[in-house]
């Protein structure tokens, strides 16, 4: 008896001091998300112990089993920077602790393409690559690419016609035919489509966008010489089921996005969208009697396709079709007066479509295939003059990407062929009898090869070349240089250098040689223009023990050019004569980003650019035409939680910059004041699938006509009926043109648009 009474006694004690011991254990539990939704597979762990979970679909983890004691709790997620907080626990506790990765999601570990034309890390590309996605463009919304990228630091759009508002993209000062834009790495957007054809790429199709500016002539060939704008389409196995993106202005400018997702079957998924976009008021607030912003009409219809393939393997397809119709001109004008000389108008339809895919072929090597084809009309008028034009551009490259030891081989082919027919002297023949044109019909094939070298575990070495047969100038051969430092997880510099060249395409490059009175000299054979360029980057980032963070990314850059092709508007107010620099270039500067992520969640992005673009011909030196010398840009944005209400604040600023004058007498600003387009934006996220938005834009109410006595000249007479002529062409002062004056919309270095404000909806189903 007394033996079982002291077992039972035993088996008590046993239970008792196993319920203490568990009691004195603790366990957290929380939620992970990121802007209200929740984040799957985030690792949750206690740094310095065998505590931790992964959180489910729903974005819950629970750790269990805990001991007393201090901990650094810390979250990691692909695509989000590590969350760390100091935590305390005692025994027994059941800790509630949820994460809000929202401050956290910065785009330094993304994945980018551009710089090597591989997949890689951004901070493991030893080529300094930009990101912005469209939830940044969303702080500021815009009905197209052209006009979103206004917020991104050294780039510009650049308008180039105050009556059609054409205009193309700089980078870091230079023009926009040193800027090549790709879409999913092709080079579709040139010549032609540079001008008028960015206008017409929706921001529904995008899923980031990639900047890299400098050189990369070496991988991508011409037009690369000041940098690259690679537009990467969205993936439909990525894209909501369904989006709906609609939004208008006080000034009736109606813009709408619309994309849904199909699945077909287990091998195949579409993503479609539609973007529509739609301007008929005529606005004249500067009282010129021409409108102040081009009416437009313009469709847009996007397709991609993504096949699944065994071992993963790539192909997709896309196609898109764009149809615009823009005028601007006399506020009396009407279709029935295009091309004639009664009322000016400048109108311009454009009809393009196209089509591009990658192919990963079956073989145990990683072998890609790209093609593209696309096909661009345009039949335009400037007042009485026609420029009708075609263009097409087949691409086909062909890429062996291998690893070996320390190396990391890309290698490639690529041939590229351009047809451009038009109506100018571009085209024109010697035939002085038939006075016909004839199609331009260009052969670029082309081989490069690059090897990034791991030299160390923190040194990285990238050598490559290009090389290219241009049908018309023979042979090509571009070399390129880039080392990547890693200093530490926190520091990381870059250096890049290499050499470029371009071909001009006159008439599709330069709008200034179709409108206006001027007549267009081509004094000698423009010969192809070739670069050397330097840059150099420094990444660091800095955590405080605050939970701020603070990302600094600096670059300087130079580039130094022969055989520069200018426009010379000064020698004689008449023309513009185009010929090679008798002497050379310069483009020269430094520019810094500022990335920060506050406690309270104030997020600040602003970036400033300070450059010298500079023109030497006979020992004198001049600052390059429609040029700044300091650029800046900021987004500021602040979001109450329990509120749903998000705040936005962006703009940017431009130091003044030296403007093209029809002559001494002309009484226009030879150089434009500062100016800044400023913009905030409310966001409400408070309803199951919706957000409403709306804002101001322009809040300075800025526009290029303060401060000057006009900004087309003689827009009373755009077909010079009135202008008087002296024996030596030049034109002669009268009462009714005191200033001798000709008629030109080329005096244009910012919108003209003022003060409007903005109401939106946007509507995401993704399951």
């Amino acid at each position: 008896m007394k033996r079982t009474r002291l077992q039972i006694l035993l088996a008590v004690c046993f239970i008792l001091s196993g319920t203490i011991s568990n009691a004195q254990l603790a366990s957290i539990t929380g939620k992970i998300i990121s802007e209200n939704q929740p984040i799957e597979l985030a690792s949750v762990a206690l740094l310095g112990s065998t505590y931790g979970a992964p959180s489910d679909k729903s974005g819950i983890y629970t750790i269990k089993n805990i001991k007393a004691g201090k901990y650094i709790l810390r979250v990691s997620c692909v695509g989000f920077e590590k969350f760390e907080k100091a935590i305390s626990i005692k025994d027994g506790d059941h800790l509630a602790l949820h994460v809000d990765l929202s401050n956290y999601a910065i785009l330094l570990n993304e994945v980018v393409i551009t710089g090597t034309m591989k997949e890689v890390s951004r901070l493991e590309s030893p080529v300094p690559v930009e990101i912005y996605t469209p939830t940044y463009f969303k702080k500021n919304p815009t009905p197209n690419i052209y006009e979103a990228l206004q917020n991104v630091n050294g780039v510009r759009p650049q308008l180039n016609c105050n009556v059609c508002n054409t205009g193309d993209i700089h980078i870091n000062g230079l023009e926009g035919p040193y800027t090549m834009v790709l879409v999913d790495g092709m080079p579709i957007v040139s010549s032609l489509s540079t001008v008028y054809g960015l206008s017409g790429i929706p921001n529904s199709i995008v899923e980031r966008i990639e900047i890299v500016k400098g050189p990369a002539s070496s991988l991508y060939g011409s037009e690369a010489v000041g940098g690259l704008i690679n537009i990467i389409t969205k993936k439909p196995q990525n894209a909501p089921l369904a989006s709906v993106d609609i939004f208008s202005t006080s000034w009736g400018e109606y813009n709408a996005d619309l994309a849904f997702k199909l699945n077909a079957g287990k091998k195949a998924s579409a993503l479609t969208g539609l973007n529509y976009f739609n301007f008929q008021n005529r606005v004249d607030n500067n009282k010129d009697n021409f409108t102040d912003m081009t009416l437009q009409h313009r469709i847009s219809l996007f397709q991609k396709w993504n096949f699944n393939r065994k071992e993963n393997r790539l192909f997709s397809l896309a196609a898109r079709y764009m149809y615009e119709d823009r005028w601007g001109g006399d506020m009396r004008w009407q279709k029935q007066f295009r091309g004639g000389d009664s009322i000016y108008g400048e109108s311009i339809f454009t009809n393009r479509w196209e089509i591009l895919g990658n192919y990963q072929l079956p073989s145990s090597e990683k072998l890609l295939l790209s093609f593209s084809y696309n096909n661009h009309n345009q039949d335009s008028r400037y007042g009485t003059t026609v420029y009708d034009a075609q263009q097409n551009i087949a691409f086909l490259q062909l890429t062996w990407d291998k690893k070996i030891g320390k190396n990391d081989f890309l290698i490639g082919t690529a041939l590229r062929y351009t047809y451009y027919d038009d109506n100018t002297p571009a085209t024109a023949t010697s035939n002085q009898v038939t006075q016909q044109n004839q199609a331009q019909q260009t052969w670029l094939p082309g081989i490069f090869a690059q090897n990034e070298i791991s030299l160390s575990e923190k040194h990285k070495l990238l050598l490559g070349f290009r090389y290219d047969y241009n049908s018309y100038h023979g042979n090509i051969f571009t070399p390129r240089l880039a080392y990547k430092w890693t200093l530490n997880d926190n520091n990381i510099l870059r250096l890049n250098g290499g050499t470029g060249y371009r071909v001009v395409n006159l008439f599709t490059e330069d709008h200034a040689a179709l409108t206006g009175a001027r007549s267009i000299e081509i004094k000698n054979e423009l010969r192809p223009e070739r670069s050397h360029n330097l840059n150099v980057n420094y990444i660091k980032k800095i955590y405080s023990q605050n939970d701020t963070y603070i990302g600094l990314d600096v670059s300087a850059f130079y580039t130094y050019f022969n055989n520069r092709i200018v426009g010379d508007y000064d020698k004689d107010p008449n023309k513009i004569i185009y010929d090679n620099l008798n002497g050379h270039a310069e483009s020269k500067g430094l520019s810094i980003n500022i990335d920060a992520v506050l406690s309270n969640g104030l997020k600040v992005i602003v970036g400033g650019t300070l450059m010298e673009n500079t023109l030497t011909e006979n020992g004198i030196t001049k600052q390059q035409i429609l040029t700044e010398n300091l650029t800046s840009t900021w987004a500021i944005s602040y979001k109450i939680n329990h509120a749903h209400l998000s705040f936005d604040y962006t703009g940017n600023m431009y130091s003044p910059m030296r403007l093209p004058l029809l002559g001494e007498s002309d009484p226009r600003r030879a150089y434009s004041p500062w100016w800044s387009i400023q913009n905030i934006q409310i966001t409400y996220d408070g309803f199951t699938h919706f957000q409403l938005y709306g804002g101001v834009k322009n809040l300075l109410n800025w526009t290029p006509n303060q401060g000057n006595p006009f900004i087309i000249a003689r827009s009373n007479d755009p077909f010079d009926k009135e202008v008087q002529f002296g024996n030596n062409g030049q034109v002669i002062a009268s009462p009714n043109n005191p200033y001798a004056l000709t008629f030109d919309p080329n005096y244009v270095y910012g919108p003209n648009q003022g003060i409007r404000m903005f109401l939106g909806i946007r509507y995401t189903f993704k399951k």
